[in-house]
Formats: C-alpha cells, structure tokens, sequence
C-alpha cells in the first residue's frame, strides 16, 4: 500500500512563494502518474497541476499558470508544487494524489485512487 504525505503548507502573505512536497512511502512505484488537487472553503476540489512519470506536466486554471510549478524526484518518491505571487484566493487545503495504475497523468480527481490526507495553504492579504 502507498502512502502519501503532503507537507510544507502554512501562513504567508500575499506576494510570497511556499513549496509544497508530497512523499510516497510503501510499494511505490516512480512511475505513478500524480497530481496537485486544492479545495478551498465551501468549494468543490478543483485541479491544479499534473505530472508525468517523465516530467511532462499540464496545469489547470489560467489563475495558476506561471504562477505554479509541479516537479519530481523519482528517486526521493516525492512530487512538489511550487507557489509563487501567492494570492488570497489560494487558500485551500492542497491534496497530493497518485494514478497507481497509470502512467498518464490526468485532470480528472476520479481517476487518482491514492491521495494524502492535505496541508493547508493560507494567504493573507
């Protein structure tokens, strides 16, 4: 079974930068497809960011592009976001979630079948 564990959520005001890490621990495989998921208050989980196994990566909404990037190290088993210009309207609790049975990687949360448990993500004005 794969655990994932997401940290490096917190407090920052708006403009600053946080750099979210997500570990996979147990029978992990690099070649996971994984995703950045956020779910702000009152708001349906919406999609952030994707990566490939190889590094290929496609972003969600126009508010993230440019702003957002997601990497990996397959060897540490660890996926990251990381946030800059960081707005108000970030705030959410950031999900980390793996496809175990693909390679590919996908927008679509229903397709993810492990995911952490979140950290949240608050941006003062």
């Amino acid at each position: 079974q794969v655990q994932l564990v997401e940290s490096g959520g917190g407090l920052v005001q708006a403009g600053g930068s946080l750099r979210l890490s997500c570990a996979a621990s147990g029978r992990t495989s690099s070649n996971y497809a994984m995703g950045w998921f956020r779910q702000a208050p009152g708001k349906e989980r919406e999609f952030v960011a994707t990566i490939s196994w190889i590094g290929v990566t496609t972003y969600g909404s126009d508010s993230v592009k440019g702003r957002f990037t997601i990497s990996r190290d397959n060897a540490k088993n660890t996926v990251y976001l990381q946030m800059n210009s960081l707005k108000p309207e970030d705030t959410a609790v950031y999900y980390c979630a793996a496809r175990s049975m693909s390679v590919v990687p996908s927008p679509r949360e229903n397709e993810y079948d492990i995911w952490g448990q979140g950290t949240q993500v608050t941006v003062s004005s």
